[in-house]
Protein backbone atom coordinates (compact mmCIF):
# COMPACT_ATOMS: atom_id res chain seq x y z
CA UNK A 1 0.00 0.00 0.00
CA UNK A 2 1.50 2.97 -1.35
CA UNK A 3 1.88 6.23 1.41
CA UNK A 4 -0.67 8.79 0.07
CA UNK A 5 -1.26 12.20 1.55
CA UNK A 6 -4.40 13.81 2.15
CA UNK A 7 -5.13 16.95 3.68
CA UNK A 8 -6.56 16.05 7.30
CA UNK A 9 -9.32 18.91 8.03
CA UNK A 10 -8.46 19.19 12.11
CA UNK A 11 -4.47 20.32 10.97
CA UNK A 12 -6.54 23.43 9.66
CA UNK A 13 -9.46 23.83 11.81
CA UNK A 14 -11.51 22.44 8.93
CA UNK A 15 -15.19 22.73 10.98
CA UNK A 16 -17.02 24.86 13.31
CA UNK A 17 -16.62 24.79 17.25
CA UNK A 18 -18.35 22.22 17.75
CA UNK A 19 -17.02 19.74 15.01
CA UNK A 20 -13.28 20.54 16.28
CA UNK A 21 -14.37 19.33 19.96
CA UNK A 22 -16.07 16.75 19.00
CA UNK A 23 -13.28 15.34 16.84
CA UNK A 24 -11.19 16.02 19.73
CA UNK A 25 -12.85 13.92 22.08
CA UNK A 26 -13.17 11.47 19.37
CA UNK A 27 -9.13 11.71 18.68
CA UNK A 28 -9.04 10.66 22.67
CA UNK A 29 -10.88 7.81 22.60
CA UNK A 30 -8.78 6.69 19.83
CA UNK A 31 -5.50 6.63 21.92
CA UNK A 32 -7.47 5.23 25.20
CA UNK A 33 -9.22 2.37 22.90
CA UNK A 34 -6.36 1.17 20.25
CA UNK A 35 -3.29 1.29 22.43
CA UNK A 36 -2.19 4.74 21.73
CA UNK A 37 -2.03 6.09 25.45
CA UNK A 38 -0.76 2.70 26.61
CA UNK A 39 2.04 2.83 23.62
CA UNK A 40 3.02 6.20 25.13
CA UNK A 41 2.95 5.15 28.96
CA UNK A 42 5.13 2.13 28.00
CA UNK A 43 7.96 4.13 26.22
CA UNK A 44 7.74 6.59 29.10
CA UNK A 45 8.45 3.91 31.56
CA UNK A 46 11.26 2.47 29.61
CA UNK A 47 12.97 5.38 29.52
CA UNK A 48 12.53 6.01 32.60
CA UNK A 49 13.67 2.61 34.45
CA UNK A 50 16.87 2.54 31.95
CA UNK A 51 17.55 6.05 32.58
CA UNK A 52 16.81 5.14 36.74
CA UNK A 53 15.22 8.11 36.73
CA UNK A 54 11.89 9.13 39.32
CA UNK A 55 10.98 12.59 37.73
CA UNK A 56 11.36 13.94 34.02
CA UNK A 57 10.51 16.92 32.09
CA UNK A 58 8.70 15.96 28.53
CA UNK A 59 7.29 18.42 26.00
CA UNK A 60 4.47 16.63 23.89
CA UNK A 61 4.81 18.18 20.41
CA UNK A 62 1.53 18.42 18.39
CA UNK A 63 -0.36 17.71 21.61
CA UNK A 64 -3.91 19.06 21.04
CA UNK A 65 -5.33 19.24 24.32
CA UNK A 66 -2.40 16.74 25.86
CA UNK A 67 -4.99 13.72 26.42
CA UNK A 68 -2.01 11.08 26.14
CA UNK A 69 0.41 12.77 28.29
CA UNK A 70 -1.90 13.83 30.83
CA UNK A 71 -3.16 10.09 30.92
CA UNK A 72 0.62 8.97 31.12
CA UNK A 73 1.42 11.56 34.11
CA UNK A 74 -1.17 10.26 35.96
CA UNK A 75 -0.03 6.52 35.17
CA UNK A 76 3.58 7.49 35.84
CA UNK A 77 2.75 8.74 39.33
CA UNK A 78 1.42 5.73 40.03
CA UNK A 79 4.71 4.24 39.80
CA UNK A 80 6.29 6.76 41.65
CA UNK A 81 7.58 8.62 38.82
CA UNK A 82 6.64 12.44 38.42
CA UNK A 83 6.25 13.77 35.04
CA UNK A 84 6.17 17.56 34.83
CA UNK A 85 4.05 18.27 30.73
CA UNK A 86 4.83 21.15 28.79
CA UNK A 87 2.25 21.28 25.84
CA UNK A 88 3.45 22.27 22.42
CA UNK A 89 0.94 22.71 19.33
CA UNK A 90 0.83 25.05 16.50
CA UNK A 91 -3.20 25.35 16.55
CA UNK A 92 -3.49 27.56 19.86
CA UNK A 93 -7.06 27.09 19.51
CA UNK A 94 -6.51 23.09 20.26
CA UNK A 95 -4.64 24.02 23.56
CA UNK A 96 -6.16 23.60 27.30
CA UNK A 97 -7.30 26.56 28.84
CA UNK A 98 -6.07 25.36 32.07
CA UNK A 99 -3.98 23.00 33.08
CA UNK A 100 -0.42 22.64 31.93
CA UNK A 101 2.50 24.58 30.56
CA UNK A 102 1.08 25.34 27.16
CA UNK A 103 2.98 26.73 23.93
CA UNK A 104 1.51 27.69 20.18
CA UNK A 105 4.69 26.68 18.22
CA UNK A 106 6.49 25.30 15.36
CA UNK A 107 7.86 21.17 15.80
CA UNK A 108 10.28 22.24 13.09
CA UNK A 109 11.48 25.28 15.18
CA UNK A 110 11.41 24.74 18.51
CA UNK A 111 11.47 27.33 21.08
CA UNK A 112 13.22 25.68 23.51
CA UNK A 113 16.96 26.18 24.86
CA UNK A 114 19.53 23.13 23.75
CA UNK A 115 18.44 20.26 26.34
CA UNK A 116 15.01 22.14 27.70
CA UNK A 117 13.11 19.01 28.56
CA UNK A 118 14.11 15.05 29.27
CA UNK A 119 11.91 14.19 27.19
CA UNK A 120 10.09 15.38 23.81
CA UNK A 121 7.52 13.29 22.86
CA UNK A 122 4.35 12.97 20.35
CA UNK A 123 1.74 11.09 19.48
CA UNK A 124 -0.17 10.65 16.25
CA UNK A 125 1.48 13.17 15.02
CA UNK A 126 4.75 11.89 12.96
CA UNK A 127 2.17 11.10 9.95
CA UNK A 128 1.12 14.45 9.36
CA UNK A 129 5.27 15.44 8.17
CA UNK A 130 7.01 14.49 5.06
CA UNK A 131 10.13 12.56 5.43
CA UNK A 132 12.46 15.54 5.26
CA UNK A 133 9.74 17.66 7.83
CA UNK A 134 9.97 14.69 9.25
CA UNK A 135 14.00 14.00 9.99
CA UNK A 136 13.78 17.92 10.60
CA UNK A 137 11.37 17.35 13.71
CA UNK A 138 13.57 14.24 15.01
CA UNK A 139 16.28 16.30 14.79
CA UNK A 140 15.23 19.17 16.56
CA UNK A 141 13.95 17.20 19.18
CA UNK A 142 16.70 15.36 20.14
CA UNK A 143 18.33 19.10 20.23
CA UNK A 144 15.94 19.76 22.65
CA UNK A 145 15.77 16.72 25.02
CA UNK A 146 18.40 15.45 27.51
CA UNK A 147 17.38 11.86 27.41
CA UNK A 148 15.23 10.97 24.64
CA UNK A 149 12.40 11.32 21.57
CA UNK A 150 9.64 9.06 21.64
CA UNK A 151 7.30 8.67 18.64
CA UNK A 152 3.84 6.47 18.87
CA UNK A 153 1.72 7.05 15.49
CA UNK A 154 0.10 4.91 13.17
CA UNK A 155 1.74 1.68 10.74
CA UNK A 156 0.07 2.17 7.76
CA UNK A 157 -0.93 -1.23 5.91
CA UNK A 158 -4.67 -2.27 4.24
CA UNK A 159 -5.67 -4.31 7.04
CA UNK A 160 -5.42 -0.79 9.28
CA UNK A 161 -7.33 0.66 6.60
CA UNK A 162 -9.97 -1.76 6.75
CA UNK A 163 -10.74 -1.55 10.48
CA UNK A 164 -10.45 2.32 10.36
CA UNK A 165 -13.32 2.01 7.97
CA UNK A 166 -15.24 -0.59 10.18
CA UNK A 167 -14.59 1.58 13.52
CA UNK A 168 -16.29 4.73 12.09
CA UNK A 169 -19.32 4.80 13.37
CA UNK A 170 -18.10 4.55 17.07
CA UNK A 171 -17.15 8.26 16.31
CA UNK A 172 -19.37 11.43 16.76
CA UNK A 173 -17.39 13.70 14.46
CA UNK A 174 -17.40 14.29 10.60
CA UNK A 175 -13.88 15.50 10.85
CA UNK A 176 -13.23 12.18 12.22
CA UNK A 177 -14.53 9.96 9.48
CA UNK A 178 -12.61 11.79 7.53
CA UNK A 179 -9.61 12.25 8.68
CA UNK A 180 -9.09 8.82 10.65
CA UNK A 181 -8.70 6.91 7.37
CA UNK A 182 -6.85 9.61 5.69
CA UNK A 183 -3.94 8.77 8.51
CA UNK A 184 -3.78 5.77 7.90
CA UNK A 185 -2.86 6.58 4.29
CA UNK A 186 -0.31 8.71 5.16
CA UNK A 187 1.18 7.05 7.88
CA UNK A 188 4.94 5.33 7.58
CA UNK A 189 5.84 2.06 8.17
CA UNK A 190 8.52 0.36 10.62
CA UNK A 191 11.53 0.54 7.94
CA UNK A 192 10.37 3.44 6.56
CA UNK A 193 10.82 5.38 10.10
CA UNK A 194 14.11 3.10 10.34
CA UNK A 195 15.13 4.46 7.14
CA UNK A 196 14.42 8.04 7.83
CA UNK A 197 16.16 8.29 11.33
CA UNK A 198 19.06 5.92 10.67
CA UNK A 199 21.38 9.04 9.91
CA UNK A 200 20.56 11.07 12.97
CA UNK A 201 23.00 11.52 15.90
CA UNK A 202 21.20 9.46 18.36
CA UNK A 203 22.92 7.02 20.28
CA UNK A 204 20.18 4.37 19.40
CA UNK A 205 17.01 3.45 17.66
CA UNK A 206 14.23 1.68 18.99
CA UNK A 207 11.37 0.50 17.13
CA UNK A 208 8.38 -2.18 17.30
CA UNK A 209 5.04 -2.96 16.83
CA UNK A 210 2.46 -2.07 18.91
CA UNK A 211 -1.74 -3.38 19.83
CA UNK A 212 -3.50 -2.45 16.45
CA UNK A 213 -1.06 -0.88 14.18
CA UNK A 214 1.13 0.92 16.66
CA UNK A 215 4.10 2.06 15.69
CA UNK A 216 6.82 3.05 18.82
CA UNK A 217 9.68 5.14 18.35
CA UNK A 218 12.29 5.65 20.95
CA UNK A 219 15.71 7.90 19.94
CA UNK A 220 17.83 8.01 22.74
CA UNK A 221 19.70 11.20 22.88
CA UNK A 222 23.72 10.73 21.36
CA UNK A 223 26.46 10.76 24.33
CA UNK A 224 23.98 10.87 27.09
Amino acid sequence: MQRKVIAEMLDDDGGNPAEIAASLIDLKHINDWFGGTRTSIDLLLRLASKANCQQLSLLEVGSGAGHVPLAAQRALAGRGIKLRVTLLDRMSSHLPRSGPAAVSGDALHLPFRDGAFDVVSCSLFAHHLEPDELQRFASEALRVCRRGVLINDLIRSRLHLALVYAGLPLFRSRITWHDAPASVRRAYTCNEMRQMFEDLPARGIEISRRYLYRMAVLLWKGGS
